[in-house]
């Protein structure tokens, strides 16, 4: 099937959403496809996925559900390059999945830092990889990495996350001006605090250092007065349509993140400022911890909604 040369916004667009299954990228999937675009959910949770795909078709979506590993390039890339040649053009690619380490770097295992290497950015790195050229071919596409407002602002306890989301966000702004030759956009979406499993505890394949008690994790999470996911998918169509580079959801965490780059200090001093009061709940994770918290995958075989 020959595809056409135009991108499409987002009526008969074909779109990737990579952690599709739950969190931002199930109300991003529902979200696209009431706009018209057929959506492939990728998600290791594939049940879950497919019960997502089943909703949006019967309120007259065009969804499928595909199980995806991000960890593995040759699969990622075996679902990209089928989706193209079932569809005959592929407009977007959301590179969503992710996971959360909160604890202290100092209680960090190394295998804690692949694991969070390994699904954040070489899942992003291999969404693009898979995704890009066959864009560049069709002169046309989108690529929209999901990074965080911890990509652009210091978040103590999420160190390795931060690193992740940082490189996120350098990777598509400098892949932007590369990509915009061959006629192919690229966005970063940057979400605040969006009421997500992630946001508390790394979610469903992520992992917690500390002990938190129930009541203290909660204060923690409702501190940062978080949006709905589907609130959050509203509105990410559309900056994501508008070509935007950079997007900040919800649009008053811009205000933190221009204090921070006009004076990086207001960062350093919110940080620590956040850092003792979530240290009070916290408690010294037990000497006998182990790597993988109770049902988790193991950390090469995982995929995960990002928040």
């Amino acid at each position: 099937m020959k595809p056409v040369d135009s991108l499409r916004t987002f009526d008969g667009a074909v779109a990737i959403v990579t952690g599709g299954a739950s969190g931002i990228g199930r109300a991003l999937a529902q979200a696209l496809a009431q706009r018209g675009a057929h959506v492939v959910l990728a998600d290791l949770q594939i049940d879950l996925a497919k019960e997502v795909a089943a909703r949006i078709r019967e309120n007259g979506g065009q969804a499928a559900a595909e199980e995806l590993d991000v960890t593995d390039f040759p699969a990622t890339n075996r679902l990209v390059q089928d989706t193209f040649q079932r569809r005959g053009r592929l407009d977007y690619i959301f590179n969503n999945a992710g996971i959360g380490i909160l604890g202290e770097a100092r209680f960090y295992k190394i295998e804690d830092w692949y694991r969070v290497l390994d699904v954040n950015l070489r899942g992003v790195v291999h969404g693009v990889q898979a995704a890009y050229p066959i864009m560049c071919r069709q002169g046309f596409g989108h690529i929209v990495n999901i990074a965080s407002f911890g990509g652009l602002f210091p978040y103590p306890l999420f160190v390795g996350y931060c690193a992740t989301k940082h490189a996120i966000v350098g990777l598509s702004t400098a892949l932007r001006i590369e990509a915009a030759a061959a006629g192919v956009r690229v966005s970063v979406l940057c979400p605040g605090a969006v009421r997500t499993p992630a946001l508390a505890d790394g979610g469903k394949y992520g992992k917690l250092l500390h002990p938190i008690r129930p009541e203290a994790l909660k204060a923690m999470t409702e501190r940062q007065h978080p949006i709905q996911p589907d609130c959050f998918a509203a509105r990410a169509p559309r900056a994501v349509s508008r070509n935007k580079a950079i997007i900040v959801i919800p649009s008053r965490w811009k205000i933190l993140w221009w204090l921070y780059r006009l004076s990086p200090s207001v960062g350093f001093y919110l940080g620590a400022k956040g850092l003792k009061m979530a240290k009070r709940a916290m408690e010294p994770p037990p000497p006998d911890q182990s790597l993988q918290p109770t049902g988790a995958a193991p950390s090469r075989s995982q995929d995960a909604t990002e928040k």
